[in-house]
């Protein structure tokens, strides 16, 4: 059998095999997506160029070589529709983001191959880029936007803490943060809780940004002011967390605020 240097010169069977090989690895290359697809389209060539060899030097049969047609055939199609499956995914991910009509278009275009003709083979491949550079394209505007998404998302929380955070650093902010938490984590009512405001009161006037010469620092006057780190490391500059160390130092050294308030009145300090 005489071999030749190029493609348009091989036997109609040995054409056959390789555009059918040729289409297998097109469609593979589209299925695998991004930068891998781009690497499946350019081994393309080199997939037709070593099919080529393997008919030549075999020498098989005519029948043999219908059965091995029907087989690709079958699997250029199975892979060609992957690939339009693959190239709808990405458009769904990509929906009111990116105009990929054309990858759609070239995509559902390759479902309808069988056999190709080998003079296609350089424009096919051609085709076979330009799609992983689309689906490249669209997964990349698709994920810019959702990282705005996250961002914006991100910012409108960090407003929300802030919001609350400000809110919280109030006087009555304070109070109503530690009437809340003085109830449900200590079960303490009304009535300690009447002790407590008129502790605090003394103590430092439900400022979170009160300080003492001596040290004293925050709603509650801890001495030294780090010692609230232990209920947060916000503890300069969040009220919430000064009252709930606050509340943690009353349970555990006076068992209750107003028993906290008595001895405050009695030696002035707690």
């Amino acid at each position: 059998m005489t071999s030749h240097s190029t493609l348009t010169r091989r036997s109609p069977h040995s054409r056959r095999i390789i555009a059918i090989s040729l289409a297998s690895a097109v469609a593979v290359a589209l299925v695998t997506g991004g930068s891998y697809a781009l690497q499946a389209a350019n081994a393309a060539q080199d997939r037709v160029t070593a099919t080529a060899a393997l008919s030549e030097s075999t020498g098989r049969q005519h029948d043999q070589l219908g059965v091995y047609d029907s087989i690709a055939t079958v699997h250029a199609k199975d892979a060609a529709a992957a690939a339009l499956d693959r190239a709808n995914a990405v458009l769904a991910a990509a929906k009111d983001k990116v105009d990929a009509t054309t990858l759609s278009d070239v995509a559902s275009s390759l479902a309808s191959y069988e056999v190709l003709p080998i003079d296609e083979v350089e424009s096919l491949t051609q085709r076979t880029a330009a799609i992983s550079t689309s689906v490249a394209a669209a997964a990349a505007e698709a994920d810019r936007v959702a990282a705005e998404q996250a961002a914006a998302a991100a910012a409108a929380a960090e407003a929300q803490r802030l919001q609350a955070l400000a809110a919280a650093n109030t006087p009555a902010g304070a109070k109503n943060v530690a009437q809340s938490l003085a109830a449900s984590k200590y079960g303490w009512g009304d009535g300690q809780f009447s002790c407590l405001v008129q502790l605090w009161q003394k103590e430092s006037g439900w400022s979170y940004t009160a300080h003492n010469p001596s040290g004293a620092t925050g709603i509650p006057q801890a001495l030294p002011g780090s010692k609230m780190a232990s209920a947060g490391s916000d503890w300069a500059t969040n009220a919430a967390t000064q009252v709930a160390w606050g509340l943690g130092y009353i349970a555990g050294s006076y068992g209750t605020p107003c028993a906290a308030w008595a001895h405050s009145e009695a030696y002035n300090y707690y």
